[in-house]
Order: C-alpha cells, then sequence, then structure tokens
C-alpha cells in the first residue's frame, strides 16, 4: 500500500503570505511517531518560513517557529490543523508592525 494524499491546499495572501497544508496518510507509522501520518504546514513568505509543522522519520512530531525548533504532541489531524491556524493568528497578533 502507498501513501494515500488526505489533504492539499495552499493559499497565497494578499500580503504575499503563503499557507501550504499537505497530509498523506501512511501504510505504517513514521517512527516515532504514533499514528500514520505524514505531514508539512507552512506559512511564511517565498523563502522565509515563519511558521512550519512536519514530522520525519527518526525525528518525529515539531514545529518550527521563527527559525527556533519545538517539538510537537500531535493528537489528531483536527488538532493539529487548529493549532497550526492558531500559530498563523497569534504570528499576525504579534508582527502587525512588521508589514
Amino acid at each position: 500500500m502507498k501513501a494515500i494524499p488526505v489533504l492539499k491546499a495552499k493559499e497565497i495572501r494578499e500580503d504575499g503570505t503563503i499557507v501550504e497544508v499537505v497530509v498523506w496518510k501512511l501504510p505504517a507509522r513514521l517512527e516515532p511517531c504514533i499514528h500514520s501520518f505524514k505531514y508539512r504546514l507552512y506559512y511564511g513568505l517565498p523563502g522565509v518560513c515563519r511558521i512550519r509543522y512536519d514530522n520525519e522519520l527518526g525525528k518525529g512530531d515539531h514545529r518550527h517557529v521563527d527559525g527556533q525548533e519545538f517539538p510537537y504532541r500531535f493528537r489528531n489531524l483536527e488538532t493539529l490543523l487548529t493549532d497550526f491556524q492558531h500559530d498563523i493568528q497569534a504570528w499576525g497578533s504579534d508582527h502587525e508592525s512588521d508589514h
């Protein structure tokens, strides 16, 4: 069984920021993750990552915010997407004067 695409969406906003969400269902979990999803959620400008959630073999679930990496506790896809949107909103609130 191959990876099955679950979600793929990309939005380029008026201010030039990009929001991209890609999720696959894997035939087996990606160690050390406790789930069988592979995902990449991105918010930023071309070449400038502001927020990214992803997981990879050997590293597991984590998130990047403004160049720093933090562990992420995956619960389910709905919570993942909600947490990502929350971080995007928080970024906007914290950096309004940067535009």
